[in-house]
């Protein structure tokens, strides 16, 4: 159960999968959610859900790998919460198909700006914001494929080094932003069943997102930057 209520958060990546599934269910406990896409006019979701949810949820345009998306972004925000208590550094980009001896500059460039410079920046940009707030934290949507010591094949290999590059500015947002209060979880969600992850996954959003807010919930202290599971097991760097 939450026991923090009216929690303020801001989730990226929220127009569909985990992102808006996160969004879902903060909202059903109560709390107030900023949730960030790309194009939230084409956001069906996410709009019924504002609709449905009018004092607790607000949509906002952000592209996470866009410097002026971040800064507008962080001044839209400036006038909707004093403080933040969690920032769900949700959304990334998967490039299928890739194979040894093709592999482009570009496909790697845009994977790393999305799953490891935009979260550490946007972390970067609020963290004064979640310093305000009351046991707040940062959720970083990391990978069993981030693994190094688990990698048994060549594989997604842009996906794979961003996900191994996120545990790290975890890790360094903790050193950085421990000392203003802040923990910081970089956690799996386990094989899922979204665009990304397919038909045949394990898991439904619905699993997932659960057991990652408990996560959120359960783990004591300051986190410093940790790599677990979604039921908050150790994973191996």
């Amino acid at each position: 159960m939450n026991t923090y209520p009216s929690r303020r958060a801001v989730v990226t990546g929220a127009s569909r999968g985990l992102g808006l599934e996160f969004t879902r269910q903060l909202l059903a406990r109560g709390e107030r959610v900023v949730a960030t896409c790309r194009r939230p006019a084409s956001a069906d979701a996410l709009a019924a859900l504002a609709k449905a949810h009018p004092d607790q949820l607000q949509v906002v345009a952000l592209s996470v790998d866009d410097e002026d998306s971040r800064q507008a972004f962080v001044q839209a925000l400036a006038g909707m919460h004093e403080g933040l208590e969690l920032l769900v550094n949700n959304a990334g980009v998967l490039e299928r198909g890739e194979r040894f001896g093709e592999l482009r500059a570009g496909v790697m460039a845009d994977t790393f700006a999305t799953n490891v410079i935009g979260p550490m920046l946007l972390a970067q940009a609020l963290a004064p914001r979640l310093a305000r707030g009351q046991r707040p934290r940062v959720l970083n949507v990391s990978s069993r494929l981030g693994s190094i010591a688990s990698t048994a094949s060549f594989n997604t290999p842009s996906y794979n080094i961003s996900k191994a590059a996120l545990n790290m500015a975890g890790v360094l947002m903790a050193h950085a932003m421990n000392p203003m209060g802040i923990g910081v979880i970089s956690a799996s969600p386990g094989w899922v069943r979204t665009a990304m992850g397919g038909d045949g996954a394990e898991l439904t959003v619905e699993e997932s997102v659960h057991s990652l807010l408990k996560l959120v919930d359960d783990v004591p202290g300051l986190p410093a930057g940790v790599f677990l599971d979604r039921n908050g097991d150790t994973l191996p760097w």
